[in-house]
């Protein structure tokens, strides 16, 4: 039997989290039954487990890519830049991505379990925020008379309303006049 190489393995697990995140987005986690995650990656389920332990393990993977993306763009650019990013991709590859972001917010609500093992990530991407909104504090850039924990949650209530707005379906309308407005709003006048 050939070896597979760790670049082969690296590739499928990119590829079963790619169709994961479709099927979860789609039929959310309960949905995504184990027959329907076969269909959406074109695998068997030994296939799909040998490199996820079960579909908790898989659906966790899934969300813990998209914060790592998330992290670093925040850590290279600021909370706006991702939704700017989500904005510029409304309609498109977005689906996915929405569809785990709110499955992720449902499970935080309903499963302990999983909001234990969520928050050391959730942790993450608001230290990336602080620490990317107090170098632009140090730098002269952000308004002085807020408090970084406020702005932080101000940021974070604005991405959480600008997600659930596009996963809603609706239009993105003017949602990048209302990022320069948010935009506006954190930095000095």
């Amino acid at each position: 039997m050939p070896r597979v190489s760790q670049d082969q393995l690296d590739a499928r697990r990119h590829e079963i989290l790619a169709a994961a995140r479709g099927c979860f987005a789609r039929f959310g986690y309960e949905g995504a039954t184990v027959r329907r995650l076969e269909d959406a990656t074109g695998l068997s389920r030994g296939a799909i487990f040998h490199h996820f332990r079960d579909k908790d393990s898989l659906f966790l993977a899934v969300a813990e890519d998209d914060a790592a993306a998330m992290a670093q763009t925040v850590a290279e650019n600021g909370l706006v830049q991702v939704m700017r990013d989500l904005l510029d991709r409304a309609g498109s590859d977005t689906a996915g991505w929405l569809g785990s972001q709110l499955e992720v917010s449902r499970r935080l609500r309903t499963d302990p379990a999983f909001a234990k093992r969520w928050a050391e990530r959730s942790a993450a991407i608001a230290e990336a925020t602080r620490e990317r909104l107090s170098r632009q504090r140090d730098a002269g850039v952000l308004r002085d008379d807020v408090p970084l924990e406020v702005l932080t949650q101000f940021l974070e209530l604005a991405y959480d309303g600008m997600v659930l707005h596009l996963a809603t379906g609706r239009p993105p309308g003017e949602l990048s006049r209302v990022l320069d407005l948010v935009e506006d709003a954190v930095r000095k006048p």
